[in-house]
């Protein structure tokens, strides 16, 4: 039988040997019955997978798309600042959606391989933002995903020079730590676009082994190629939404060109709140540089028990790119945001059949965990011995 939690809640399911319950030490046993819940679970859904998917996705293209339309043409032809306001609010629409629930799935490959979804292949999608696809693919498929919330490894535990553990070395810059949230976000996707390139490192001081570096080193040559690919999607970018949109109202390029950024400051705002809400908080588990999974059950707890999920309605949710379902995302990062929220409830049954913690609660209180972990962070190792027992986990 599946193992079933103390409480009693039977799974409508048996597969796991009898003697494995929620409370059962975590042996080599419990891991591979554990692994094997999920694995299954994954098969079914990837058996599955095809046109009902493929229609889905060209459905939102075809939302954003509109929503580019209206909110360009509202922008352009507004005079008044509501129908303006408007326009902007629905191409901001069109730019998260591009972004999140259409290009973060693309470059993860959550499309690859499906027949009549080529455009979104991610070996050839172009992503509607200022960063480099091949240099996000990178620091995030494989290296954020590879080794989530591990210290030294996992680089989005060190975004610019925030502290996200109290073995990173404090300096005084980390007593605003909590305000980086805010002054990025209206540009947020730009520091991304400056650090999956290796921008950011080659501008900070070398932190040591606490750090998950993004340059192989800071010699000339490095740093230039990183220059390179963080201008080749970045000026063409901008070119287009900047310049070339702004040119065509003439006299009014001010109205465009404040409408265009305005719609991509919403877009960066949105993505920031829901990138932070799912990676931060001291119920989280934050592992140790050495620590590397034995097993795929070993790695699937350390997934879930390093992320949050938050409940949000299906809209926000498709806006979200599916990153309120952020342990389901990080268990199968190649499963499209429509299956993710799909397998959200069986997945959590799962974990909490086995015991792994399974962190789900409002957008809202987990922003504030966020805060909370960064704030405390933020003062010196000294002055904060309170938060001592929340330290990196060896496992």
């Amino acid at each position: 039988m599946r193992p079933k939690l103390t409480a009693g809640r039977k799974s409508p399911r048996a597969k796991a040997p009898a003697k494995i319950t929620a409370r059962s030490p975590w042996d080599a046993e419990k891991f591979a019955a554990f692994a094997k819940e999920l694995d299954e679970l994954q098969g079914n859904i990837k058996a599955r997978l095809g046109k009902n998917d493929v229609a889905y996705i060209k459905k939102v293209e075809r939302v954003a798309r509109l929503a580019e339309i209206v909110g360009r043409f509202l922008i352009h032809f507004s005079m008044d600042p509501l129908t303006w306001s408007a326009g902007v609010f629905t191409l901001s629409l069109h730019n998260q959606l591009h972004a999140t629930e259409i290009g973060h799935s693309a470059l993860h490959g959550c499309w690859d391989g499906l027949k009549g979804a080529e455009l979104f292949y991610s070996e050839s999608f172009k992503w509607k933002t200022p960063v480099d696809e091949a240099s996000w693919k990178r620091e995030h498929n494989i290296l954020h995903h590879q080794f989530t919330n591990i210290l030294g490894k996992d680089p989005d535990l060190s975004y610019g020079m925030i502290r996200a553990d109290l073995k990173v070395p404090w300096v005084p810059y980390h007593l605003i730590q909590v305000t980086q949230f805010f002054w990025t976000a209206p540009i947020f996707l730009w520091t991304i676009a400056f650090y999956v390139t290796g921008i950011v490192d080659a501008l900070t001081p070398d932190r040591g082994e606490t750090h998950a570096k993004i340059l192989s080193d800071k010699k000339p040559k490095t740093i230039f190629a990183a220059i390179k690919k963080t201008l080749r999607k970045m000026v063409p970018f901008s070119a287009y939404n900047f310049v070339f949109w702004p040119a065509l109202a003439g006299p009014m390029w001010w109205k465009v060109l404040a409408g265009n950024l305005s719609a991509e400051a919403i877009r960066n705002m949105y993505s920031v709140a829901t990138i932070y809400a799912g990676h931060f908080g001291d119920d989280l588990e934050y592992y140790d540089r050495d620590f590397k999974p034995r097993s795929r059950g070993q790695w699937y707890k350390a997934q879930v028990e390093a992320a949050h999920n938050y409940d949000v309605p299906l809209p926000i949710s498709i806006l979200c790119g599916a990153l309120d379902t952020q342990i389901e995302h990080h268990l199968f990062p190649k499963l499209p945001p429509n299956r993710l929220r799909e397998i959200q409830p069986k997945v959590q049954e799962i974990c909490e059949c086995f015991g792994v913690k399974y962190h789900r609660d409002s957008w809202g209180k987990n922003l504030e965990k966020t805060f909370k972990r960064l704030a405390k962070l933020s003062l010196p190792f000294t002055v904060n011995n309170f938060f001592a027992n929340r330290q990196t986990r060896p496992h």
